[in-house]
């Protein structure tokens, strides 16, 4: 299976190259990564740039103007522009285990979409990391971890649990698997098939919508949270607002209660519509 890996950024370079070098690492090569650019400055680019020259694999890096948090639509140019059936989902703070690639591709199923998480990291721990923890893959061993910072019990599960454990933990977990763009993935057409992301929606569940359509569509969620691992690097969130988190609640709500499949907001914008 050939796969687009779309990594969404903005602003993050640090973040960002610890991204790099764990997709420079992983196991399944027949893939390609885009970098979906929500407006990034200068650097982001020439930090790319410097990788794309000598990566194992094709990098593509996707930019529009910054006008404010538009990634749900930076994401809709990324899946058209995707070369290839099968898209993992991803952000520019969470760093790939050498076989999470090959993991998405081992689980992908037609009907469903792969429903991931991620392992959050403190700052302090977040900042240690160096290319060589990561091309070594000392920085996902819980206890290496430890040593640096605190870590929840359920990251140390993640991390420590294995492919058997990890089923079991997967089959037993309450956890809705939902759509999260840290970590899940499905196929291209079926992304294309609901219209892509919402572009109304800003930050505060635009994958969750996303996932809520997939599944109104007949394609339902698979939980590999326990399976493919990642590292969530820590940074703040100061594009989150209450009026955000209310206007998606409500879009939401009606996808659930009118069991929504297609946004007029998304990749096709229907006649007269607009998006703010």
């Amino acid at each position: 299976m050939k796969i687009s890996v779309i990594v969404s950024t903005y602003n993050a370079e640090r973040w960002l190259e610890k991204v790099l070098i764990g997709y420079s690492n992983q196991t399944y090569k027949d893939f390609e990564l885009i970098i979906a650019d929500d407006g990034s400055r200068p650097s982001t680019k020439e930090l790319i740039d410097r990788y794309a020259a000598n990566y194992p694999v094709p990098v593509r890096h996707l930019w529009h103007e910054d006008k404010g948090y538009r990634r749900q639509e930076i994401l809709n140019i990324a899946i058209i522009e995707a070369a290839n059936e099968y898209i993992i989902m991803t952000d520019g703070d969470c760093v790939p285990r050498k076989d999470f690639i090959e993991v998405h591709a081992k689980l992908a199923e037609k009907g469903r979409f792969l429903s991931g998480g991620y392992c959050k990291l403190t700052m302090k721990t977040s900042e240690a990391l160096t290319e060589d923890d990561i091309l070594s893959g000392r920085c996902f061993d819980a206890n290496w971890l430890k040593k640096i910072d605190k870590l929840g019990f359920s990251q140390r599960l993640k991390l420590s649990s294995g492919p058997v454990l990890g089923a079991v933990l997967d089959t037993v977990t309450p956890t809705n698997p939902s759509f999260n763009n840290c970590n899940s993935s499905g196929y291209r057409e079926d992304m294309i098939a609901i219209n892509g992301y919402d572009e109304r929606m800003k930050y505060g569940g635009p994958d969750r919508e996303f996932g809520e359509r997939l599944e109104n569509h007949g394609v339902k969620g698979k939980q590999i949270r326990h399976k493919a691992v990642c590292l969530h690097l820590d940074h703040a969130r100061g594009y989150k607002t209450p009026e955000s988190l209310a206007a998606n609640l409500a879009i939401r709500k009606e996808v659930k209660e009118k069991k929504i499949n297609w946004t007029p907001y998304g990749i096709v914008k229907e006649a007269g519509v607009t998006v703010e």
